[in-house]
């Protein structure tokens, strides 16, 4: 299979999901090599570049992309395989930012104490072992920690026109943050516009359940996505397979709201996989579900409802499409 490679330029990044032209147009069946920059656009580089004086918030998690799916009509299902997903710089950078993260004071949850330090974190990737390195800002102390690449942003074009930063996750998925988000993944979306227009970006070489600070180390990704489409059945919300989990992201506010939607779309779910009703489904789900945070940062938070494939009887999500791109995967 051709691999189709595209490196945007500088004045190429969207920074919003819809409202922008497609870059080209995708056939279903078709494999992407992508590159993306990082959350801040390559601006933050040494511990000396502060977000207040280097980052313009208007502008952050450029999306590579859109690209236009040939065929793909609202109430369609995108389908998006990650076969890989590889750091594209040797180190990634972290930073808290004036009245943004999860521990803070922000514009939407409102007191009088001064903001945290603007301070930035370099993280250098050690290749050969396969960790990032943290150095202390405020001590001595060193630790290495396992890279785990997975993408903050995936999604597609609202519905009705609308135009939604990159910043934000919603149904149409988007800043969604959650560290399942990586190589082996199978994403599913609801088409909302003709061609889906999908775009994707925000790299993180790590980063913990939360993202508490509300930025991850942040790392320019390359990106091998194979890209296909299912006529009809549409998600509502986000969906994620891989070969052990069958997983659903809900975001809102406040985050129990978030829980609420992906734990009704998990009952859906398990409802059409199993032919339960959905009373048994929801009895079912409350003993087996785990339900990591993925962001407390974000526009709305997002949390993931997720049920491991070996509590229950094998099934097929979407006609067994995860299986078949896992496989057609490894002839990349």
């Amino acid at each position: 299979m051709e691999v189709r490679e595209y490196t945007p330029a500088s004045d190429e990044y969207a920074y919003t999901f819809g409202g922008v032209a497609p870059v080209f147009s995708v056939r279903p069946g078709s494999a992407l090599r992508l590159w993306s920059d990082d959350a801040f656009g390559g601006k933050l580089r040494s511990i000396d570049d502060l977000s207040a004086e280097k980052v313009d918030l208007r502008f952050v998690n450029p999306q590579t992309g859109p690209f236009y799916v040939e065929g793909a009509e609202p109430g369609d299902t995108l389908v998006l395989h990650l076969v890989d997903l590889e750091p594209a710089r040797d180190w990634g950078a972290s930073a808290t930012i004036p009245f943004f993260g999860g521990m803070t004071s922000t514009d939407r949850t409102v007191s009088l104490q001064a903001s945290l330090p603007d301070t930035t974190w370099i993280y250098h990737l050690e290749r050969e072992r396969n960790t990032v390195a943290f150095e202390a800002r405020f001590g001595e102390q060193r630790f290495e920690l396992p890279v785990a690449p997975m993408l903050g942003t995936v999604g597609v074009a609202p519905p009705g026109g609308e135009v939604r930063s990159s910043l934000v996750p919603e149904r149409f998925g988007g800043n969604m943050d959650t560290p399942q988000m990586r190589a082996g993944a199978t994403v599913y979306l609801g088409v909302n516009v003709e061609g889906a227009l999908f775009s994707l970006g925000d790299g993180h070489y790590r980063q913990g359940e939360g993202e508490a600070c509300g930025t991850a180390v942040e790392g320019a990704m390359t990106s091998t996505v194979l890209v296909d489409l299912i006529k009809g059945g549409a998600p509502l919300w986000p969906r994620i397979e891989d070969d052990d989990h069958w997983m659903v992201v809900g975001s809102s506010r406040p985050m129990e709201d978030s829980w609420r939607i992906a734990n009704a779309q998990v009952v859906g779910w398990l409802s059409e996989l199993y032919g339960l009703h959905p009373m048994d489904a929801y009895q079912l789900i409350t003993q087996i579900a785990e339900v990591p945070v993925a962001n407390v940062v974000d526009n709305n938070y997002s949390v993931v409802v997720k049920v491991a494939k070996a509590l229950l009887p094998t099934a097929q999500a979407f006609g067994g499409i995860h299986a078949e791109l896992r496989a057609l995967a490894r002839t990349l």
